[in-house]
């Protein structure tokens, strides 16, 4: 077991659970009220924010779809197969995407059981329809790089396929993120609850020292769970306040020319 390094105050299982957007994120406390918690939220900048060797914390753990990066599936795929989504979900292999985004199957294996009956997709044209419509979440991109700035370090936890490199190529994520835990890369998805404890173990810190981020509750619940502290995304300017409970603050003035 790797020793803990970090002093990021250490928060129990029944973490900071954010829902936004509200004008200050509201706090689920745990059952028993915790000092500690009530006291990082009145002033979080009296707690120490980095490792002995200077790694800053907490890490930043980011969901990709629908957090960083807008999910082209809901609008533009149905429009691309001509049918509204019901039809779609109704067609659609029940399990083959999972597998795809699980590293167990190709894209030529997808093509040919995207549909429950087998019909031959454009898979081609598919991607290109994915690739359009991938787009920076309104407001995410700054706030990604005032946190970049501030020496923050963030990683991609999402739930994706092998495709994630068209994400890559066309808005060069990795300017602040690293993909770290994508789920075609390691053949697990969320909210399976060792993928979070694996998480943190690969990190080599504390799950109570990662901040995770999602907009799917039953994802941050399971990072709850894991020991983590959880905030449910909901848009930028809500998430640069719920931040902001923590200390982290994402309203850098710019001075790049």
């Amino acid at each position: 077991m790797t020793p803990r390094t970090d002093s990021w105050p250490r928060i129990p299982v029944m973490a900071l659970l954010f829902l936004a957007p509200s004008p200050v994120a509201s706090v689920s406390p745990p059952k028993r009220r915790n000092p500690t918690l009530a006291a990082m939220a009145r002033n979080p900048s009296a707690y120490p924010s980095s490792t002995r060797d200077g790694r800053r914390l907490p890490v930043l753990l980011f969901d990709i779809m629908d957090t960083v990066v807008r999910d082209p599936f809901y609008e533009d795929v149905p429009t691309f197969f001509g049918m509204p989504m019901k039809e779609l979900l109704e067609y659609k292999h029940p399990t083959s995407w999972m597998e795809f985004e699980k590293g167990l199957i190709d894209e030529m294996e997808l093509a040919q059981r995207f549909f429950k009956d087998g019909r031959p997709i454009d898979l081609e044209g598919l991607k290109e329809c994915m690739r359009k419509g991938y787009s920076y979440v309104d407001g995410i991109e700054d706030l990604l790089r005032n946190l970049k700035k501030s020496n923050y370090e963030m990683h991609a936890f999402t739930n994706y396929p092998i495709w994630y490199l068209m994400i890559e190529e066309k808005l060069k994520i990795s300017t602040y993120l690293s993909w770290t835990f994508c789920s075609c890369s390691i053949g697990k998805r969320k909210p399976a609850a060792e993928l979070y404890m694996e998480a943190s173990q690969r990190l080599g810190v504390d799950p109570s020292s990662c901040l995770f981020i999602d907009d799917r509750m039953t994802n941050v619940e399971a990072a709850i769970n894991a020991g983590m502290v959880g905030i449910h995304f909901k848009s930028a300017a809500s998430l640069r306040r719920d931040l902001s409970l923590f200390g982290i603050q994402t309203n850098m003035v710019d001075t790049e020319i």
